[in-house]
C-alpha cells in the first residue's frame, strides 16, 4: 500500500505534465525576439500583397483588391487555379509560421534541450502535444497581427471596408482554428526532419503553400471533398463563410491534429530523438 502511494505521488498525472511542458515552452516562446519577428512580419505582409498586387489592361496596372478584406480571405472557396493571387491572402500566414516552427522546434535539437528532456523521462506524446499547442498559439497570433496589419494597408490603400460581418468573423476565426491543425503538420515534419534544420525548413515552406492540394484542385475543380485535406479547409474559409464553414475547419483541424500527434509520438518512441 505505502509502495503504491509512493508511485502514485512520485508519477505526476498527465495533466501535470502537460501543463509543466507548456508553460517551459510558452516561456522559451514569450522570451525569445523570433516570436515578435514573426508576428511583424505577419503585420507586414497585407501591405505588401496590397502594394505589389495589380494586373495588366489597357489603362495601365489595375489593382487585384479592391476590397480590404480580400486579403484576409477569398470571396468564396477556390480550390482550382484561376488566379494565383487569390490565394494571397490570410493563408500566408501558415507558410511564414511553418517556418517559425521549424526554427523554434529546431533550437531544442541544436541547444540539446530535447536530450535533456527525454533524459529526465518526459512523455513523447506530452511533447508532441505541447509543441502543437504552443505552436498553434502563435500562428493564431500571426493571424491577428496580420488582421490588424490589413486593416492599416487597407486605410492607407483606400480600398472598401464593405463586408458581411457574420462571414468576416466565420472567416477569421475558422483560419485561426486551422492554426491547430497546421501547428500539427509542422512539428509532425519537424520530428521526421530533426538532424535536418535546412529540410525541416523547406519542407514546411512547401506544404504550406499547399502545392499538393491546389494541384489537385486544379485536376478535380471546386470539389467540397478537398475540405478533408488541410489546405483544403483553409480556403474553404471565405467572406461568404457561415456556421458550417466554422464547424468544417473546426472537425479537419482537429482531426488533422489527433493524427499527426499519434504519428508523431509513434516516431518519436520508435527511434532516436537526439
Amino acid at each position: 500500500m505505502e509502495m503504491t502511494r509512493a508511485l502514485k505521488f512520485e508519477t505526476p498525472s498527465f495533466t501535470k505534465r502537460l501543463r509543466g511542458m507548456l508553460g517551459v515552452d510558452f516561456y522559451r516562446l514569450f522570451h525569445t525576439p523570433m516570436f515578435y519577428i514573426f508576428l511583424v512580419i505577419a503585420a507586414i505582409i497585407p501591405a505588401m500583397i496590397l502594394g505589389t498586387s495589380g494586373s495588366d489592361t489597357a489603362e495601365g496596372v489595375a489593382p487585384l483588391y479592391t476590397n480590404t478584406w480580400q486579403i484576409i480571405a477569398a470571396d468564396t472557396p477556390i480550390y482550382a487555379v484561376s488566379d494565383m493571387g487569390q490565394y494571397a491572402n490570410m493563408n500566408m500566414v501558415f507558410i511564414f509560421g511553418g517556418i517559425m516552427v521549424s526554427i523554434f522546434i529546431g533550437h531544442d535539437y541544436k541547444s540539446g534541450y530535447v536530450k535533456q528532456l527525454f533524459t529526465t523521462h518526459a512523455k513523447k506524446q506530452d511533447y508532441m502535444m505541447s509543441k502543437t499547442i504552443t505552436c498553434a498559439f502563435a500562428m493564431a497570433c500571426m493571424c491577428i497581427t496580420y488582421l490588424m496589419g490589413g486593416v492599416v494597408a487597407g486605410f492607407l490603400a483606400g480600398t472598401s471596408f464593405e463586408v458581411n460581418v457574420g462571414s468576416l468573423i466565420i472567416a477569421i476565426v475558422s483560419k485561426m482554428i486551422m492554426s491547430l491543425g497546421w501547428a500539427s503538420l509542422y512539428t509532425f515534419l519537424n520530428i521526421i526532419f530533426r538532424r535536418y534544420f535546412g529540410i525541416s525548413i523547406a519542407s514546411s515552406f512547401f506544404f504550406g503553400t499547399g502545392i499538393l492540394i491546389i494541384g489537385a484542385g486544379a485536376i478535380v475543380g471546386n470539389s467540397s471533398i478537398l475540405n478533408i485535406f488541410l489546405y483544403g479547409s483553409s480556403v474553404y474559409a471565405c467572406l461568404s463563410s457561415n456556421i458550417m464553414t466554422l464547424l468544417v475547419c473546426l472537425v479537419v483541424s482537429v482531426a488533422w491534429a489527433i493524427i499527426y500527434n499519434l504519428l508523431g509520438t509513434l516516431i518519436l518512441s520508435k527511434s532516436d530523438v537526439y
